[in-house]
């Protein structure tokens, strides 16, 4: 599978035609999780139920993405007990994700129950083309980026208004880490060891979680996968 990379902006703002690239980094990235959002219901092991989008037709593609950039994690997540994943496109490093194409009303609809509004009309997308941010308002994943273009396509996700250096980080909870690095195997070609570096050297994770750990939370999984595919107990 080909990891794809965002060519950034240029002088003029990219043209839609209706369809963008929706980068995720966090829970989206899982398929299964996404289908909440878009076709509606409660995403498995979440406490919260999402009315879904307009469009409720799965994503045409889905493909591996790296971008400039960074995760990292702060703010207190009510349902993972730790520390958040958030995006810092302007700070040095690199994002790994899965960005699925979408109509721009999927987009929209996406980007409103991630912002716990109703879903409904479509954003405007005039100011993130232009100048690859546009903040919707201050809170968490409040804020548009267009890292650039994949194949012609903008690319966009969300993120806080806020930069990497701006907030206390906090360090993420095993459960939290475990869904991302599956997430990631998901998503792409990388290896297990790559996601585990990856993951224990975001900020947050870094010095408290070694790649060692994070690679035997994926272990983990696996063998609890593993021994309810032989006992049929959940």
């Amino acid at each position: 599978m080909v990891v794809h990379t965002a060519v950034p902006l240029g002088v003029e703002a990219p043209a839609v035609h209706g369809r963008v690239w929706y980068a995720s980094y966090g829970s989206n990235m899982h398929m299964g999780r996404l289908a909440a959002y878009i076709a509606g219901g409660t995403p498995p092991g979440a406490a919260r139920s999402y009315p879904g989008c307009r469009d409720r037709r799965a994503p045409e593609r889905s493909i591996a993405v790296r971008l400039a950039g960074c995760l990292y994690f702060a703010t207190e997540s009510p349902v993972w007990k730790g520390g958040r994943g958030f995006y810092d496109p302007s700070a040095p490093g690199r994002l790994l994700g899965r960005a699925h194409l979408l109509t721009v009303s999927q987009l929209s609809d996406i980007a409103a129950q991630e912002m716990y509004r109703e879903p409904g009309a479509d954003l405007d997308l005039a100011r993130v083309l232009r100048h690859g941010r546009d903040e919707a308002g201050g809170g968490r994943y409040e804020t548009l980026v267009c890292p650039g273009t994949v194949e012609g396509i903008p690319v966009l996700t969300f993120t806080a208004p806020w930069s990497v250096g701006d907030v206390e980080p906090l360090v993420p909870s095993a459960a939290y880490l475990r869904h991302l690095a599956s997430g990631l195997l998901e998503s792409g070609p990388w290896a297990e060891r790559e996601i585990a570096d990856y993951l224990s050297a975001c900020p947050g994770a870094a010095g408290h979680w070694t790649p060692r750990q994070v690679l035997g939370l994926l272990t983990e999984r696996a063998e609890r996968r593993e021994y309810t595919e032989l006992t049929g107990l959940a």
